[in-house]
């Protein structure tokens, strides 16, 4: 199991709001982070986007962790050697 810490809970935090507000512009034409920040071209909105699109790029890199690192079987395997 992949060991989590700080800065990949926050990365994960970030994507969810990312998703939760692509899905309302989707959905309902509603954009969450504009409306609560001052509008899609405000210096707070941009820095949002911004980063939760850093952390969707740093999310990436989970599906290439080991997946055992932290096993004690000493049997590391990794999401490449699975497929």
């Amino acid at each position: 199991m992949i060991r989590f810490n700080a800065i990949d809970y926050i990365a994960h935090i970030l994507v969810i709001i990312g998703a939760i507000n692509w899905g309302l512009i989707g959905f309902a034409n509603y954009d969450l982070v504009g409306a609560l920040f001052g509008g899609m071209s405000s210096l707070v909105s941009r820095s949002i986007f911004a980063l939760v699109g850093l952390a969707g790029l740093y999310v990436i890199s989970f599906l290439f962790r080991r997946s055992d690192i932290h096993s004690t079987s000493g049997n590391y395997t990794s999401a490449h050697d699975l497929g």
